[in-house]
């Protein structure tokens, strides 16, 4: 087990600087950009595989960094850089996620490099959990996954929403119904590879914030793909499904994660690193600009008003900090979330975000309230982190029941 320290070493050290170099001198300058376009960065997308940002040997490097720290430091410095330009480079990064939570070894080693594509051809990948009429209620999913034994394939039927990539990725993660009657417990998650025949892009969102990342629907109609990427195997499938119904007939007992559900669970600390960047770009802009900003023949920081604003920002952003690694050092460590402490992070870290991006616009004034000023998209960018990978009402709900062991409702 890794010494719990409070100190990066060398290496991270290093890293930290390698890509908060590449967030200040790629992503920035392009940021207002793509916002605008509210299309997906393809350039920058190459620039960061170019480097070895985008890449497989990068994230697997972080994601087994034995502090835990590797994931939560990327991102939390391209998300420095800008929300909607990061989640492009890192979107990949649940799907993948995914299938490293459910997959066979043969399954995460054929799939997981077609994700990410070469620096020459570069793609993504996305992972499709929401619907139209199940987000955070995941026991409401309709789309169905149905095995059609003489030729070992499963159809799949169902759309798709609010998944990042969604349309436009070579390979899509997709979470499908195999057993109605068993709720959530019933689920399981499937590769759909590229060009299957059967999956379109269904409506393009234009957002509120993180323009620059594509979000669509996924439309599946009679996909039909190999046995063999059904994520964990039949068998295995199988298995937990008998043991679910086992449990169903005897009125209750240890509970099943579902597919989706081991995907959030594993990725909620990122989140919070993600909302932790932006608050922080937040917190810089604001503090700058309060120093050189002047009123009444002083600079505006001068003024206590403004001056414990700051105080309670910079307070805030290192406190969500600490919950994040926390979360993460225990995940790579096997220590349990006994007290949810992934959903802690998540919210905190997302609540803070917003909350500080809208105070850097309340200090910038006027200009803050312009798209002159990096401030304003800070803002539009950080309403998203209270809402997707579980929003800030499931992750307290999540905490409570853990506290209390009861059915909160």
């Amino acid at each position: 087990m890794a010494e719990f320290t409070m100190e990066l070493n060398d290496e991270q050290k290093e890293v930290r600087d390698w890509l908060h170099g590449f967030a200040a001198d790629v992503i920035r300058p392009a940021a207002a950009e793509w916002d605008e376009r509210e299309e997906t960065p393809w350039p920058v997308i190459q620039e960061a595989a170019k480097v070895g940002i985008y890449s497989l040997d990068f994230y697997a490097q972080q994601y087994f960094d034995p502090t835990g720290l590797g994931i939560p430091m990327a991102m939390e410095e391209l998300f420095w850089g800008d929300a909607g330009i990061a989640l492009s480079i890192v979107g990949t990064g649940l799907a993948a996620v995914g299938v490293l939570a459910n997959g066979t070894e043969e399954q995460i080693g054929t799939w997981i490099p077609q994700m990410y594509g070469d620096v020459n051809d570069v793609k993504v990948a996305a992972f499709c959990s929401s619907e139209p009429d199940a987000g955070s209620d995941v026991s409401s999913m309709r789309t169905r996954a149905v095995y059609d034994e003489a030729k070992d394939e499963w159809v799949l039927n169902g759309t798709k929403t609010w998944a990042t990539n969604g349309g436009i990725a070579a390979v899509h993660v997709v979470v499908a119904v195999v057993d109605s009657e068993l709720g959530s417990k019933g689920h399981a998650s499937f590769i759909v590879p590229p060009d299957t025949p059967g999956l379109s892009q269904g409506q393009k969102f234009k957002k509120h914030g993180i323009r620059a990342s594509h979000t669509a629907e996924v439309v599946l109609e009679n996909v039909r793909i190999p046995g063999s990427c059904l994520l964990g195997g039949k068998e295995k499938l199988d298995e937990r499904l008998a043991r679910a119904r086992e449990r169903a007939r005897a009125g209750g007992g240890e509970r099943v994660k579902n597919a989706a559900m081991a995907t959030f669970e594993a990725s909620r600390p990122a989140v919070g690193a993600m909302a932790v960047g932006t608050a922080r770009a937040a917190y810089e802009e604001a503090l700058e600009y309060a120093k050189t900003r002047e009123q009444f023949g002083r600079p505006i920081i001068d003024n206590q008003g403004v001056a414990f604003q700051l105080a309670d920002m910079r307070t805030s952003i290192d406190a969500a900090r600490l919950l994040v690694w926390r979360a993460s050092w225990m995940a790579v460590n096997g220590r349990p979330f006994t007290a949810a402490e992934g959903s802690m992070s998540k919210l905190f870290a997302s609540e803070t975000a917003k909350k500080v991006t809208a105070q850097a616009v309340q200090i910038l004034g006027g200009n803050g309230f312009t798209r002159e000023y990096p401030v304003e998209r800070m803002h539009r960018d950080a309403a998203i982190y209270t809402i997707f990978e579980g929003t800030s009402e499931i992750q307290r709900l999540v905490i409570a029941r853990t506290l209390s062991g009861m059915p909160i409702r």
